[in-house]
């Protein structure tokens, strides 16, 4: 869990309000087929090729389905908290093209380097985001329950980065944590070389 010391004043962006009801009405729809390991929920699902089931569409719709009550609020704050600041920087359409291109990455990521895996949630395009965030804003404070000390955005991206990396090289426990990853990198590259001419802010 973690707040942040700053306060994002600004009413919640159109892209992001949009994301947030498209997922919060999918997850209704989830827990209406059965939820988790409902029909709809296996149908939107990310699987790996060597599950034998992949299909080209689920690079997309995976981003819209979340396992339970906690992991669509914790994705849907945290896509509030990074994604109306960087909106409002570069308008909805930029905004869109990262978020997808994010989401992309991560799936990519999760399908090349676990190939026999089932994944689904925004967690991937949220970590392009934080990237994005901390690559702009690097020294905006989060504090982290329970520490009771601040964190700068950019060691934030180096610790979430470092736990899916562990996380990743140890098996798992049932986290896309290589989609975390490939998320992160994809959004740091586009920072990199799309938008890095532009000066960082703070």
């Amino acid at each position: 869990m973690s707040y942040n010391s700053y306060r994002p004043t600004q009413s919640s962006t159109p892209a992001v309000i949009n994301l947030i009801i498209i997922n919060g009405l999918i997850f209704l729809a989830q827990q209406l087929s059965g939820g988790e390991r409902g029909g709809l929920t296996a149908w939107l699902a990310l699987k790996g090729p060597a599950t034998g089931a992949f299909s080209p569409y689920e690079l997309v719709t995976h981003m819209f389905a979340h396992a339970n009550w906690m992991h669509i609020l914790f994705n849907m704050y945290a896509l509030w908290l990074f994604g109306s600041m960087l909106e409002r920087n570069w308008g909805a359409t930029k905004f869109l093209i990262f978020y997808f291109a994010c989401g992309l990455g991560a799936a990519f990521a999760q399908i090349l380097l676990v190939p026999d895996s089932v994944a689904i949630g925004a967690s991937g395009a949220i970590m392009g985001l934080l990237g994005a965030f901390a690559y702009t804003y690097p020294n905006v404070e989060f504090f982290i329950i329970p520490f009771p000390f601040a964190i700068k955005a950019k060691w934030l991206a180096v610790i979430y980065a470092g736990i899916d990396l562990f996380g990743g090289l140890s098996g798992g426990g049932g986290i896309a944590h290589f989609a975390h990853l490939g998320g992160l990198v994809t959004g740091l590259i586009l920072m990199f070389f799309w938008l890095g001419k532009r000066r960082r802010r703070y």
